[in-house]
């Protein structure tokens, strides 16, 4: 098939999702100007630079509970500082209870049982329970162009200040990402488990012995 997404695509849901996969997802934790805490997953999230490396997330549409950003997005853009964490298989759970759209002052880390851990250098707690979280300082954001000025796209660029990482997952000085064992997202209410691994070098890349 083909379609164009301005007209249209005569499916039941929307496919776009289902075509970009697996994306990686961002755990973003941040805290509102009053100090108050707030936890959400995003797949609308990844890596983008590598020195100094910053990371992105994006948010679309309203906060269902008014406001013109979702609270993330909001307190990030607020306080310059927002934590990303792993999103892993044992915390499935607790990621898709953190993806209700709560009111403002619900603290979604209370929320789904977890504990909050201090970072170092930013302010948003860290998920403890989480193998992995970078710590960010928002470096910019992007107002991408939309139809309908209540439904907004907006990306924000975080430059990633600290890493956390769990000892167990270091394997010969490099980072086993099945000891990690994260999730990603697919299309509609798909998941999928990252538990294999395969390599291949690139070409004029130095071979990583292990």
């Amino acid at each position: 098939m083909f379609y164009e997404p301005r007209t249209g695509h005569g499916l039941t849901q929307s496919p776009f999702n289902a075509i970009v996969v697996p994306r990686p997802i961002g755990w973003i934790s941040t805290l509102d100007e009053g100090g108050r805490v707030n936890l959400a997953p995003f797949s609308f999230f990844n890596a983008v630079s590598y020195v100094p490396p910053h990371v992105m997330f994006a948010t679309t549409g309203p906060h269902p509970h008014g406001g013109t950003h979702k609270d993330s997005m909001r307190n990030a853009l607020a306080t310059g500082e927002f934590v990303v964490n792993l999103a892993t298989w044992e915390l499935r759970e607790a990621v898709n209870l953190t993806s209700t759209p709560a009111p403002h002052d619900i603290d979604e880390l209370t929320l789904a049982g977890l504990t909050p851990a201090p970072s170092r250098i930013v302010a948003p707690p860290r998920v403890a329970e989480s193998p992995m979280q970078l710590e960010c300082r928002v470096a910019t954001h992007v107002e991408l162009p939309t139809p309908d000025a209540d439904d907004r796209n907006t990306v924000v660029f975080g430059e990633v200040v600290g890493v956390h990482i769990a000892d167990e997952a270091i394997v010969d000085g490099l980072v086993d990402v099945t000891r990690l064992d994260p999730i990603a997202r697919l299309g509609y209410d798909q998941y999928v488990r990252v538990r294999d691994a395969f390599r291949m070098t690139r070409p004029g890349w130095p071979v990583v012995d292990r």
